[in-house]
């Protein structure tokens, strides 16, 4: 078993086909048969399945990909600390909610290597995946926000991953609207005015529960509700239906634009969105993890100071 054979069984199940992982490497693609054939031969395991429309891990392929992401993690990071970081292709990715503000950190973060060789991936998701991507070293970061109500849950999960939760800032909530709406203009608005209009959430995995939600007071019974899977509908739809969507109060208007406010929400104990980043508890952040990070606490501090 080589350090290439891992990046290439890598790269597979991260591009979902041989074709396409072909490509990035700069391989051929029998030869990427071939030295997968070689590992799989040596392991006497199965990796992927192969079918007209790419490839996924078999059960065995998945446990290996999980050992063989973080062995391959760990080479990386020695490689950068002992090789010379600068001269090498800089490498990082970021799994999030749907938080303006953790692309906004992530874009500062791209700007900065301008001039430099770089692979980043950020990846706006479900809250489980967010969980999933770090644990097998998918994402190096994840970003999320804990409440009174789903702490003991994640906190929960995040322990049974091997994973660590670091608080950023803690947030009071705020219902976030179209500027035109009728409420948005209130100094704050409580639980009984939205009765009227539709309450937007991200959608999640058909069997999650409110704990994986990613608003704030989840368990709230609300008589209109609307899924979404992205940022863009949601603010369509903040337009078109008067709807609205319970939030840190954090926005980036340079991402979201300048015609949506947020509004104080008045809904008593519970209402403290506490936001942060997770790791694997065995790692160590590397360099271009640290700087996102920094970024990130940059943008959150301003804007608490605003």
């Amino acid at each position: 078993m080589t350090l290439q054979q891992l990046h290439y069984v890598l790269t597979i199940a991260d591009a979902g086909s041989f074709n396409k992982a072909a490509e990035l490497l700069y391989v051929s693609q029998p030869s990427l048969s071939n030295a997968v054939r070689d590992l799989e031969k040596e392991l006497s395991i199965t990796i992927f399945h192969r079918s007209g429309r790419g490839v996924t891990p078999t059960n065995d392929g998945a446990e290996f990909l999980l050992y063989a992401r973080q062995v391959y993690h760990q080479y990386e990071q020695l490689r950068e600390k002992y090789s010379g970081a600068e001269t090498l292709k800089k490498k990082f990715g970021v799994s999030a909610q749907h938080f303006s503000f953790a692309v906004k950190a992530f874009a500062e973060l791209v700007h900065s290597y301008d001039t430099a060789e770089y692979e980043f991936a950020i990846r706006e998701t479900k809250t489980r995946d967010v969980i999933d991507d770090v644990s097998t070293l998918k994402s190096e970061v994840g970003i999320l926000f804990l409440s009174d109500f789903n702490r003991p849950v994640l906190s929960k999960l995040f322990r049974a991953n091997g994973l660590v939760f670091h608080k950023l800032i803690d947030c009071k909530t705020y219902v976030y609207l179209w500027r035109e709406h009728p409420l948005a203009k209130k100094k704050s608005i409580r639980f009984s005015d939205l009765a009227n209009y539709p309450n937007l959430s991200f959608e999640q995995s058909d069997n999650s529960s409110f704990y994986f939600a990613e608003e704030i007071f989840s368990q709230n019974e609300y008589p209109r509700s609307i899924k979404v899977s992205d940022r863009a509908t949601v603010l369509n739809l903040m337009v078109g239906l008067d709807g609205f969507i319970l939030c840190s109060g954090i926005i980036c208007e340079e991402l979201n634009g300048s015609d949506y406010v947020a509004v104080p929400f008045e809904e008593g104990r519970g209402g403290i969105m506490e936001i942060g980043y997770i790791t694997r508890q065995d790692s160590r952040l590397s360099r271009v993890g640290e700087r996102y990070i920094e970024e990130l606490k940059k943008y959150l501090n301003n804007a608490k100071t605003e």
